[in-house]
C-alpha cells in the first residue's frame, strides 16, 4: 500500500538547502518515490512552527524506509541540517 513521507520545515540557509535538493531529489527517484506538493504551508487546526512542507509518495512503507535510510540519502543530511529546520513523518501501511 502506498506510503507517504510528509516533511515540514523552516529554512535557515537557502544556498545548503538548494545543494540538499539536489542531491536528495535523485534518491527519491531512484525508489520509484514522486513529489505530491512541496511549498508554503498553513496550520488549520492545532500548531506546526514550520511554514513549508513537502509530501513524498511511495510505493509502501518498506520502500520509504530504505529510501530515508539508504546510503545515498543519508550522505544529503548534512546540507539538510545546515540548510533547514525539518520533521519528518512517515505514514500510510
Amino acid at each position: 500500500m502506498t506510503a507517504y513521507v510528509v516533511v515540514h520545515a523552516t529554512v535557515k540557509n537557502a544556498e545548503k538547502l538548494a545543494e540538499y535538493g539536489a542531491a536528495a531529489a535523485p534518491t527519491v527517484a531512484s525508489f520509484g518515490g514522486e513529489f505530491v506538493c512541496r511549498g508554503p504551508s498553513e496550520v488549520l487546526s492545532g500548531s506546526n512552527p514550520h511554514g513549508v512542507m513537502v509530501i513524498l509518495k511511495f510505493p509502501d512503507r518498506a520502500t520509504a524506509t530504505a529510501w530515508y535510510n539508504s546510503p545515498a540519502y543519508q550522505a544529503a543530511i548534512p546540507a539538510r541540517t545546515e540548510g533547514m529546520d525539518s520533521v519528518f513523518i512517515l505514514g500510510g501501511e
